[in-house]
């Protein structure tokens, strides 16, 4: 997400990460990344538990789809970091909206199954030109 950081600034959006470690590991992080959005730290997995995220096991380390992912994350240049508390837990990404309304929702099947960016800005409401969104 840091590389289309920018695009969603663009379209008035704000970013922001939810991780299972504490503030620590999301201090960690944000040196091993870059990282400059905020990165919300969720160590008891109250978000994970309200989203309806999912946990994945040993045989998602099997799946083809799997597979494919972490070849494109290597290609991509990417490497596995540190594992958090619950290595298996697995993410989402959501786009909100004001007024307490989900204009996108992705929730990973397996490791490396993540929104595309793509999808996340087109789920972004265009606003009026020159005008930026509050938070």
């Amino acid at each position: 997400m840091r590389e289309h950081q920018q695009a969603f600034k663009d379209k008035g959006a704000n970013l922001a990460a939810v991780g299972l470690g504490d503030a620590n590991y999301a201090r960690l992080f944000r040196e091993e990344t870059g990282t400059t959005f905020p990165l919300l730290v969720d160590d008891q997995r109250e978000a994970y538990h309200a989203a309806g995220l999912r946990k994945a096991n040993l045989l998602h380390l099997l799946r083809s789809d799997n597979a494919r992912a972490r070849k494109r994350a290597q290609a991509g240049g990417h490497r596995q970091l540190r594992t958090g508390r619950n290595p298996f837990q697995l993410g989402g990404s959501f786009v909100f909206g004001p007024g307490n309304v989900d204009l996108y929702i992705h929730l990973s099947q397996t490791f490396g199954d993540n929104a595309q960016p793509e999808d996340l800005l087109a789920a972004i409401p265009t606003i009026g030109a020159g005008s930026k969104a509050t938070s």
